[in-house]
């Protein structure tokens, strides 16, 4: 198999299953599809069979697994058949359903990938349009404590690494790590999609999981004092059949062993895989996910999008840097600093909320001397202080004497680094004042450019404080 080839089936695989959530019996069938198809699934029992693109920016909702939508056409729980054709290495495929949400079949992309597997992969005259990460792409979100952050590999190979902790004295903090893509099917495939008892009472209320069992599904109970009158009331609501099971001392309620000791964080590496598969284009580069789910895996899948789509324009953010406000002898009249301290070369615009200024970084800089020998780097705390020094221009500004003013850092937030910047580069801050100077506080957000794109961005507060007074003038000799 050439891997800078598509790829799409050889014939066509059926599965037959239920849906975890809907209980319905439901067909999908992979059929193979021509160059530059992508995945698409098509809803045979609707009128029209219309037709959704696996496509991040048609996921509508991410409850307890991703759902995408077009029009009012719905597809559910899309991410362990996907995550089966990504990791497998099938570009084009078309996924035909009898309902509205993918069997859960195991629990696991297992019974995808022996269907795959079936009927063969063909090579298809076409290259593979990889999608490789030169560049830090990063995302969190604090109320769900996830963090995604995607960076580049030395050989472009697609690698995870992925951490769970569910705060659980069961669960506890997991990892899982997938290095080459063919580790997926004997030690992600398998791993099966994971619940705690506490959580199944209100999914079956919520109306969802009425497909589940625990032949598709590892049931975990971190309390105390479960007893088997509670099982079976929890069987009865979601219409199942008691089955007598037990409590192991890792939580488990199964019937069978875990089938890795790390089973449900590979599992949510197994979801990534799926979610990232949303993307549209194969990925180069290592994906890095503390505390992921469907939300967070969807959401990185868009950033991924976006920055795509950047790329593309090929443009960037436009900057005039032939203008001129402040050239550097009117700068160094308005900010104390100096050399090699003094990093803005020109301020190319200003109005009264924002600020354009400019620093060209060259290699004879002080920094570049240890940082690092023979690979410069300008130190993040460098572009840092350059664009507060931009906002400083900016605050000094506001007064008649900026002379007699220093401005003060009080706090920095959301800093971000997105790029390296290196000799040659030309690094434009533009800067945006947040709430109206008051009391000489200024509240501005900044970002630095390289060749139009994003390279460092911050929140920042200073103070504006008086701490130079002119000397009085002399006074006259009266006349004798």
């Amino acid at each position: 198999m050439n891997p800078d080839k598509q790829h799409t089936l050889k014939g066509s695989a059926t599965l037959k299953g239920v849906g975890l959530h809907t209980g319905e019996p439901v067909t999908i069938t992979l059929r193979p599809a021509p160059v530059g198809h992508g995945y698409k699934f098509q809803r045979t029992d609707l009128e029209g069979e219309p037709i959704v693109e696996a496509d991040a920016d048609l996921v509508v909702s991410t409850d307890r697994g991703t759902t995408l939508g077009k029009d009012d056409v719905r597809v559910n729980t899309t991410e362990h058949v996907l995550s089966a054709l990504y990791a497998l290495g099938v570009d084009n495929c078309l996924l035909q359903l009898s309902g509205a949400e993918v069997p859960i079949m195991d629990g696991s992309a297992l019974p995808f990938v022996h269907a795959i597997e079936s009927v063969g992969l063909e090579e298809q005259n076409a290259p593979r349009d990889w999608y490789v990460l030169t560049e830090p792409i990063w995302f969190e979100t604090k109320e769900r404590g996830t963090e995604m952050l995607g960076v580049p590999t030395p050989g472009g190979e697609f690698r995870l690494t992925v951490m769970v902790d569910y705060n659980s004295p069961v669960l506890g903090t997991q990892h899982a790590s997938m290095y080459r893509a063919e580790e997926f099917k004997t030690e992600i495939a398998p791993c099966r999609t994971f619940v705690f008892l506490r959580e199944l009472e209100v999914l079956a209320k919520a109306g969802l999981i009425k497909g589940g069992d625990l032949d598709n599904a590892i049931v975990l109970e971190d309390r105390e004092g479960t007893r088997k009158e509670d099982l079976m009331a929890i069987a009865k609501l979601l219409g199942k059949e008691y089955r007598d099971v037990e409590i192991r001392r890792n939580g488990v309620v199964n019937t069978t062993d875990l089938k890795f000791f790390n089973e449900p964080a590979r599992h949510k590496l197994l979801d990534i895989v799926g979610d990232l598969a949303l993307v549209g284009r194969p990925i180069k580069g290592h994906i890095l996910a503390a505390r992921p789910g469907h939300f967070g895996n969807t959401t990185f899948a868009k950033r991924i999008k976006e920055k795509m789509r950047e790329e593309k324009k090929g443009t960037g953010v436009q900057f005039d840097l032939s203008t001129t406000v402040y050239d550097i002898n009117q700068i160094e009249k308005i900010l104390p600093h100096r050399y090699p301290f003094l990093l803005v070369d020109r301020i190319v615009a200003m109005d009264k909320e924002t600020i354009t200024g400019f620093k060209n970084i060259t290699l004879n800089e002080p920094q570049f001397t240890g940082h690092f020998p023979g690979n410069p780097v300008m130190p993040g705390v460098l572009q840092v202080e350059a664009m507060a020094q931009v906002g400083g221009i900016f605050a000094l500004s506001q007064v008649p004497d900026p002379e007699h003013y220093t401005t003060y850092f009080l706090k920095i937030d959301g800093v971000r680094f997105k790029r390296k910047v290196i000799p040659g580069d030309t690094l434009v801050f533009h800067l945006q004042l947040l709430t109206p100077i008051r009391r000489g506080i200024v509240h501005m957000k900044g970002v630095g450019y390289v060749n139009g794109q994003p390279a460092v961005e911050a929140e920042m507060m200073a103070q504006i404080a008086r701490d130079k007074v002119p000397a009085e003038a002399p006074k006259a000799k009266a006349e004798a």
